[in-house]
């Protein structure tokens, strides 16, 4: 068996990721995700070569998009012998995309790759009644006049009611944040700590855009050239007087400005071996080292969005690292609670020694570090989109820096989360 290659992760680029409803309505998946992998492309010179292996994916998706990969993969300018495929898992897709890829290089199967994701809620498939749908279906297949008189018998205008695309869970018939909120009250996170995570997060992807971050990982799209969602002018109060959303009682502490908005958005990353690097004179910004999935029961156990603490100290295991031998976390802002749960679960002792089979917590992580660039909450979080911004962002961080860890932690729909370690 040929010797297991370094992931090298070369580059990134991105769209602004912009308020559902804002700049891109009218805008498909194929479009938005073509317009980030052009920038790529062009960005490392890729106009008309092929590249290992493209893996793109969408949460939301039209049936029409069936082969969105490689439809982009074409868009961008590659080279038609590049082959690509789609993948999903919730809002960990492109994260699991640059996996998948990663591995591939790592086996020596292919010698560079592209992942990414796109997501629009400003473009979702509607859906009619499956009553009415069937009935499509059966007049599509009618042959005589007779046969299509009897498939519209019964016909009622209420079948043309459409049915709208939900984010819940098809076991529980919770949206997301019910979910989270159900993890909040079990850990006991406060509205002030959600609030002021929330706070952080706008004031750090403010102060990124200052300095100029972003700059040269973000593409203009439909005339933006800013995500359109940072606040850097919101204040703990403003936050401190929004409404509850989904538990709207007195006990309720997730709003709209403590949780991710709904976003339309677009992003991937360039990967490959430390040989096909060297011989494209390409710089690497960092290195893909490990990575691990976990999935929970949380119908009747575990909280929806619990299961990145049970993915990381697997993959700190297979590491030989600790959680505190980070420069730099990146833990997916879906809300603020979530975030503050997670890291609540890893300081617990019980939790870690009954849940996790530890002999002590994995303990607590220097704040500062966390989500330096500002978070999910304040950038937006198109569901696929996420996983290869954080990567790109990620990467540039420890290229500045020099040297250095970084740990990634997505939480997804389903009860599962997937994380990965990026080393410089």
């Amino acid at each position: 068996m040929s010797e297991i290659k370094k992931v090298c992760i070369i580059d990134g680029a991105r769209i602004p990721f912009c308020r559902s409803g804002s700049k891109y309505m009218g805008l498909s998946n194929k479009e938005l995700m073509s317009t980030a992998l052009k920038a790529l492309v062009k960005k490392l010179s890729l106009e008309g070569k092929a590249v290992g292996e493209v893996s793109l994916g969408a949460v939301s998706k039209h049936a029409a998009d069936f082969s969105l990969a490689r439809e982009c993969a074409i868009e961008s300018g590659l080279s038609f012998s590049t082959p690509a495929f789609d993948v999903q898992m919730a809002c960990g897709t492109s994260l699991e995309a640059a996996i998948l890829l990663g591995n591939k290089i790592a086996l020596g199967q292919i010698d560079c790759a592209i992942a990414g994701g796109v997501d629009t809620n400003s473009d979702v498939p509607i859906e009619f009644s499956k009553k009415f749908s069937d009935r499509l279906l059966r007049l599509n297949g009618a042959k005589t006049m007779g046969q299509k008189l009897s498939v519209l018998k019964g016909f009622s205008p209420k079948e043309l009611l459409p049915k709208l695309p939900a984010v819940k869970e098809a076991r529980t018939g919770k949206s997301m944040g019910e979910s989270c909120e159900d993890m909040a009250k079990r850990w006991q996170i406060s509205r002030f700590e959600q609030d002021q995570l929330a706070f952080e997060s706008h004031q750090k992807a403010e102060a990124a855009y200052q300095e100029g971050f972003f700059d040269d990982l973000i593409t203009p799209c439909a005339g933006t050239k800013k995500d359109n969602i940072v606040r850097g002018d919101t204040s703990l109060e403003k936050l401190n007087k929004l409404r509850t959303a989904f538990d709207k009682s007195a006990n309720g502490t997730l709003t709209a400005g403590n949780s991710s908005p709904l976003s339309d958005g677009a992003s991937c990353i360039f990967l490959c071996s430390e040989e096909y690097a060297k011989e494209n004179n390409l710089k690497v910004m960092a290195y893909l080292t490990y990575s691990q999935s976990a999935a929970v029961n949380y119908i009747d156990d575990e909280g929806l969005l619990m299961a990145p603490a049970y993915a990381v100290p697997k993959m700190l295991k297979n590491a030989g690292m600790t959680l505190q031998d980070f420069d730099f976390y990146e833990i997916h802002e879906a809300f603020s609670a979530q975030v503050l749960c997670t890291l609540k679960a890893w300081e617990d002792e019980a939790f870690c020694k009954e849940k996790l089979g530890l002999d002590s917590a994995l303990g607590s992580i220097d704040r500062a570090k966390l989500n330096v660039k500002g978070g999910s909450v304040a950038l937006g979080h198109p569901f696929a989109a996420t996983g290869t911004r954080i990567v790109t962002s990620l990467a540039k961080m420890l290229d500045q820096k020099g040297s250095g860890k970084g740990l990634i932690s997505i939480c997804t729909a389903g009860g599962m989360g997937v994380t990965a370690i990026l080393e410089k």
